[in-house]
């Protein structure tokens, strides 16, 4: 996935597909996209050379930059080196302890007083290979977030955005859209990059709007209460029918009965089925499990 680097500064040498951003009008539209962020902490994922760092610095509340590349990552140490509110992280991002960073410090919680994190914006340029594994962590751990902005290519933007019964709708469509609203912002040609990639990237914006309690499912906003594998199940074989997919997992007597309960036709597939409708059928399959 494109990472951001200044044409005027020399540009460290590609590897793992990375393609380096070449463009200051981008970058100033990237970075503006998340709004005022003088208030907030900013979570930088993929910061490469620097380029939408040296914006937020001057603008964020708190910055941490979490880059992968042992040497960019010290060049970033380097040139921010005297920004207080500026932290360099070398690590995967899909390692990050979330809870650690941004949850309750030792020594600093008090009995009986629930813990509010402040939500952080994210913003950062996902490479192309992990980019569903990076945004489901993101919405695991969706309460510590506020807004996303982040660069994609073009074909996944088009999945997080469809709507549902179109082609392009799919697991990551719901998934993404059961945590967050989602705004195709603007598309940047191979020609931004450097090397050019193969590919067009668009950016996007995701506002964090969990709907677990609008759809009537558990949990505090992450993945336990189930419905997230059963969405894997309802999308497990694209061809087949809602009906051949959750069949394996589900007694039929019980499958049938839920099918009648929530109104969904067993040949309908997963992909034509609204968030409220896969919601209302997961809810009673769960019912039917209960009462067995």
């Amino acid at each position: 996935m494109p990472k951001v680097v200044s044409a005027r500064r020399p540009q460290h040498k590609p590897k793992l597909g990375q393609h380096f951003l070449t463009s200051d009008s981008f970058a100033l539209q990237i970075a503006g996209a998340l709004g005022d962020v003088s208030q907030n902490t900013v979570l930088e994922i993929g910061p490469g050379r620097g380029v939408l760092t040296s914006l937020l610095a001057k603008q964020a509340h708190r910055l941490i930059a979490v880059e992968l590349d042992r040497v960019l990552a010290a060049q970033l140490r380097l040139r921010f080196g005297m920004f207080p509110n500026v932290e360099v992280i070398e690590a995967d991002i899909l390692s990050i302890d979330f809870d650690s960073l941004f949850g309750p410090k030792p020594g600093l919680r008090r009995p009986g007083i629930e813990f509010k994190p402040s939500p952080a914006k994210v913003i950062g340029n996902l490479p192309y290979y992990i980019t569903s594994d990076i945004l489901l962590r993101l919405f695991d751990y969706s309460k510590y977030f506020e807004t996303l902005v982040i660069l994609v290519q073009r074909e996944v933007a088009d999945r997080l955005a469809a709507e549902p019964g179109s082609r392009d709708y799919g697991l990551l469509s719901a998934t993404a859209q059961l945590y967050a609203r989602v705004e195709k912002l603007f598309t940047l040609p191979p020609g931004a990059f450097v090397p050019p990639p193969r590919v067009y990237s668009t950016a996007l914006r995701l506002t964090m709007a969990p709907r677990q309690q609008e759809l009537g499912l558990d949990g505090d906003g992450r993945a336990e209460d189930g419905f997230i594998d059963f969405l894997k199940l309802s999308f497990g074989q694209k061809r087949k029918t809602l009906w051949n997919n959750l069949k394996s997992s589900y007694a039929e007597p019980h499958l049938r009965a839920a099918l009648v309960e929530a109104k969904v036709k067993p040949a309908s597939r997963a992909e034509t089925l609204s968030l409220e409708e896969s919601a209302a059928l997961f809810r009673a399959l769960r019912n039917a499990h209960e009462d067995s």
